[in-house]
């Protein structure tokens, strides 16, 4: 079935109009010369018929005026008396078309010397003659309609043939498929052109995504060389005991980012990866990522008059990757424990799903808006402002539901569905 607005529909919805239209018109021509040469015939058996009437009669006055099936005459002289009908007594002198009951007549009045003479002819017959040939016309503007249409059809279904071939090959072919350029199936012309377009841009970006392929792994050799660096140096320094307090805690804080940067810089990676994530990339235990991640930033709690509860399900196995997991709800666990600045924490996780309410600094609705919005940082100054937008498209790779209740002072309600 065609769609409404595809190109073959199009070509062959033009040629049904334009052939509704040519033969419209076409009609119209033809009824219109039936018509006016009907009535020429008419007008000229009408003036034959009166002119040799007339020399009839100037020969014998007497002479009787036509009267036949089709044609019937009058004569009306001064001093003689004459049976004109009603209907033609007020008539001018010249042609008339009148009806009589169910009959039509055409009529030539004409004034010769002191006479006036009439002459009518019947018309109904021409009139039935002139409906049966409108239908028969009719008739002909449907049927070159509809041939029209088929015709149109078929010519477009042969005039698109091409570029529906080429885009079927286009649909199905894959940017790492190593087959050959569309163009030698497809000779010179639009189409051909249009296949060495398609062949030129996919080129462009196979080029492109070896590029990215090969930034990516040189990126995270490097990065993760780097922050394998920091790391092992600050493990060595913390493990120092001569270090003050204060020194302890810079050392921490360096600690810290080296991992969150790592943490980042793998979600990133896996987040970029072009297979879905449907296919399945590993099991995991949400209730130890939880722990796990509640362990790691208990540091962001420390010296508050906050509390903190949690509830936690351990049968639940997510088909889904630990690493991504572990990003998405130390996020939400980060958050909640940096703005919280007095009050309760409360994480729960079932089958059904995982939220984090806390009782902190909360978001104005147009903030809360905002929330997953990249780069978009509403609540304080610190931090990218990707941190939840890495939230939301991990939740849209596996197809959960995020949902954010928020007030500002009051807290905020993060919650996430898995079904």
């Amino acid at each position: 079935m065609l769609k409404p607005h595809d190109l073959r529909d199009r070509v062959a919805r033009f040629f049904a109009v334009f052939g509704a239209l040519l033969s419209i018109l076409m009609a119209l021509v033809v009824f219109r010369a039936a018509d006016d040469l009907g009535r020429r015939l008419v007008d000229e058996t009408l003036s034959a018929e009166l002119d040799d009437y007339i020399v009839r009669r100037e020969h014998n006055p007497n002479s009787l005026p036509p009267s036949s099936v089709m044609v019937q005459g009058y004569v009306r002289e001064e001093g003689r008396a004459s049976e004109i009908p009603a209907y033609l007594a007020d008539l001018s002198p010249g042609w008339h078309n009148i009806g009589v009951g169910t009959l039509h007549y055409r009529v030539l009045i004409l004034d010769r010397g002191s006479a006036r003479y009439y002459l009518l002819h019947e018309t109904s017959v021409q009139a039935r003659r002139q409906e049966r040939f409108l239908w028969l016309i009719g008739a002909f503007v449907v049927a070159a309609t509809l041939l029209s249409a088929f015709g149109g059809l078929w010519l477009s279904g042969a005039v698109v043939a091409p570029l529906s071939q080429l885009t079927a090959q286009v649909r199905h072919r894959r940017i790492e498929d190593d087959e050959g350029p569309l163009a030698d199936d497809f000779a010179d012309g639009e189409i051909g052109e249009l296949a060495r377009v398609f062949d030129r841009q996919l080129l462009r970006l196979r080029a492109f995504i070896e590029r990215e392929k090969a930034f990516n792994a040189d990126m995270s050799h490097e990065l993760r060389t780097s922050l394998a660096v920091i790391l092992s140096a600050t493990e060595i320094l913390l493990e120092d005991a001569t270090l003050t307090e204060k020194q302890r805690g810079r050392i921490d804080r360096i600690d810290r980012a080296a991992r969150d940067m790592m943490e980042l810089g793998t979600a990133l990676l896996l987040m970029a990866r072009e297979q879905s994530a449907s296919e399945g990339i590993g099991i995991c235990k949400l209730a130890d990522v939880i722990e796990h991640a509640v362990d790691r930033h208990q540091y962001l709690l420390a010296n508050k008059p906050v509390s903190f509860e949690m509830q936690l399900d351990h049968g639940v196995d997510l088909p889904a990757d630990p690493a991504l997991v572990d990003i998405l709800v130390g996020n939400l666990i980060r958050n909640a424990f940096a703005y919280t600045d007095r009050g309760q924490v409360t994480i729960r996780q079932d089958r059904a799903g995982f939220s984090v309410v806390d009782t902190g600094r909360g978001m104005s609705p147009q903030v809360a808006s905002q929330a997953f919005v990249r780069h978009f940082r509403g609540m304080s100054s610190l931090g990218s402002g990707i941190g939840l937008s890495l939230v939301k498209r991990i939740c849209d790779q596996y197809g959960w539901q995020i949902h954010v209740e928020s007030h500002e002072n009051q807290g905020t309600n993060i919650s996430i569905r898995f079904d």
